[in-house]
């Protein structure tokens, strides 16, 4: 079971961005096109643990494209994993999101995922204020590709991070790569999805 959309989230995130060469990108969904400036490609790798307060609390490593869908820049999560049966389940289900199931630890300055990668996270200097953090993504969905709005706010913090990968696992294409920034945002609170329609079914 699983919380209807929109999910209401609070938490940590711990957030890389990597340049990576197109030709070493993975498969992305159909109608959509990498963004990137001379063959370079952002891609966001993200450590986030989900607290009390929100619809659930789990751990989750992730990483994301930079792509284009006709005019608008939106994000693709292509690789994810998560230490909950419920956001597995419900986010393939009511996104498309493509979550698998992983041992997470993610404790500051320490983080693992067992057999795809591990980093240091030391979070530096804080922002003052809080930032608005929008965004969309576009995934496959198989007959076409699947929208959803995220909407939040965040304190923001410069971050250090190390990151290894394992060289035979499924992130192989971030191995040796060191991250062009990586920041923090913490404290975040945001809504992931859309609210339902009038006379929408609501999906558990």
């Amino acid at each position: 079971m699983y919380p209807p959309s929109p999910w209401h989230l609070r938490g940590q995130l711990h957030l890389s961005l990597f340049l990576v060469p197109r030709a070493r990108l993975p498969e992305l969904p159909a109608g959509v096109r990498p963004l990137g400036v001379a063959g370079r490609i952002p891609v966001g790798a993200a450590w986030v643990t989900y607290e009390p307060g929100g619809d659930l609390t789990y751990r989750e490593l992730l990483t994301a494209v930079l792509v284009r869908d006709g005019r608008r820049p939106r994000a693709t999560i292509t690789h994810i994993w998560v230490d909950s049966v419920a956001s597995r389940d419900g986010g393939r289900e009511l996104w498309a999101i493509p979550k698998h199931l992983a041992r997470l630890r993610i404790a500051p300055p320490a983080a693992a995922a067992t057999g795809i990668a591990t980093a240091t996270l030391r979070p530096g200097w804080r922002l003052p204020g809080r930032w608005p953090t929008p965004m969309s993504l576009a995934q496959d969905r198989g007959a076409g590709l699947q929208v959803t709005p995220v909407r939040g706010t965040a304190a923001l913090a410069l971050l250090r991070t190390d990151w290894s990968v394992a060289p035979a696992g499924p992130l192989a294409w971030l191995t040796g790569r060191r991250p062009l920034l990586s920041l923090t945002l913490a404290d975040f609170r945001l809504r992931f999805g859309r609210l339902p329609a009038h006379g929408d079914a609501v999906q558990r």
